[in-house]
């Protein structure tokens, strides 16, 4: 069991579905209310190097074919699909070395997308890049809590800065904790929420391979927002002294929030995308072509339904962040900021900076402009039907 004793079940006393320890858990992990606090301040590990990059995975889609340039690549095909009997054990990828294990297929890991009925598609590299993050953001900002200080993250399309504003914190230690835990939370969605705007205008990890097919994937930053959940729900249950034991616990929270979502067999996953292929997605491109992907989630808030699929009966599981704890607005405890770069080539360079607030208007454009592409390309007759 992830949660060992009597003060790490407290409290999740008052849950939705009172079935079994571990179901409890997890649909704590999930629900938006009640909020999950530390019973007491738990040890942590020493602050951890930054997570190094993001998992290689995942356009949406399975059995995609792929080309490199104009030239497709032959008996080359994306599986994508997982379940959740094989995702592995979960490693803290604070080296860029698990992002080569993984391309070679020596990963621990196992990463990809399932089909859950009450969560939609669920990403799985972006549930642990966010977890991650959130375990990362925790280990730096809790010794200095209530203080001011900066973090610098690598540049992705701007210069990163994660600002820590200075705060009074809770004279109760549990409470200080806690407000750490969803502090840490709240900005590691800010961080994924920034990629998918990043990717859509321009960024990328590799020079000269495009990550527009991924920007904004219907799938994506749901995915996240699990992470940043479940993550939390460790941290505030005392899964958090050294990353062996949080790589433990979030190995056996991750499959069982999955099920928790109703996680289908990959069969029905691969029967999900083969119902939705030509809305969502275009088989008949390859990747990297940015329109594989015909439809997108240009929601940037942290409270969320998954995106609806067609067709699917059982009721969704609303995800969401606290937006105070302790008292305490947590857009006042501090904010990613991305400051100007010279890779900034497709976005409009901010008077300073851009923020949280500015994401909905990012993403409108992004929005705005894809909707447009989209038609004309069908009324050029270059829609996914009369693609080859």
């Amino acid at each position: 069991m992830i949660f060992s004793n009597t003060g790490r079940t407290l409290a999740l006393a008052l849950l939705i579905f009172p079935l079994s320890l571990q179901a409890l858990t997890t649909e704590a992990a999930l629900a938006a209310v009640p909020q999950l606090q530390a019973t007491q301040a738990w040890p942590v590990t020493a602050p951890l190097s930054a997570p190094g990059g993001l998992r290689p995975c995942c356009a949406f889609g399975y059995n995609l074919k792929a080309k490199l340039g104009f030239i497709p690549v032959p008996l080359y095909r994306v599986n994508n699909v997982v379940d959740t009997e094989s995702l592995g054990h979960h490693a803290y990828n604070d080296s860029l070395l698990g992002a080569a294990r993984q391309i070679a297929g020596m990963s621990q890991e196992k990463n990809g997308i399932l089909y859950t009925q009450r969560g939609g598609f669920i990403d799985i590299a972006h549930v642990r890049d966010t977890a991650d993050m959130t375990f990362y953001l925790f280990s730096q900002l809790y010794p200095r809590l209530g203080k001011a200080f900066t973090l610098r993250l690598d540049d992705e399309l701007a210069q990163r800065q994660i600002i820590f504003f200075p705060f009074a914190i809770p004279e109760d230690a549990a409470q200080a904790y806690t407000l750490a835990v969803w502090i840490s939370a709240h900005i590691a969605f800010q961080v994924a929420a920034w990629h998918e705007i990043a990717q859509w205008y321009g960024f990328r990890s590799v020079p000269g391979f495009s990550e527009e097919i991924s920007a904004f994937s219907p799938e994506d930053l749901y995915s996240n927002l699990l992470g940043a959940r479940l993550s939390a729900s460790l941290l505030l249950s005392g899964e958090g002294a050294s990353k062996g034991e949080f790589n433990a616990a979030l190995s056996k929270a991750l499959p069982a929030a999955l099920r928790q979502l109703g996680a289908q067999p990959a069969r029905l996953t691969r029967f999900q995308f083969d119902m939705l292929d030509g809305v969502w997605w275009c088989s008949k491109r390859a990747v990297p072509d940015k329109f594989l992907v015909l439809y997108r989630n240009y929601f940037v808030g942290n409270s969320r339904l998954p995106t609806s699929v067609p067709g699917e009966r059982s009721p969704p599981v609303l995800l969401s962040l606290p937006a105070s704890v302790a008292g305490l607005d947590l857009d006042k405890a501090g904010e990613l900021r991305l400051f100007p770069s010279r890779h900034m080539k497709a976005l409009p360079p901010p008077a300073q900076f851009y923020h949280w607030a500015d994401f909905p208007t990012l993403a409108a454009f992004a929005h705005k402009s894809d909707d447009f592409t989209l038609s004309m390309m069908s009324k050029a007759g270059k829609g996914c039907t009369e693609a080859k």
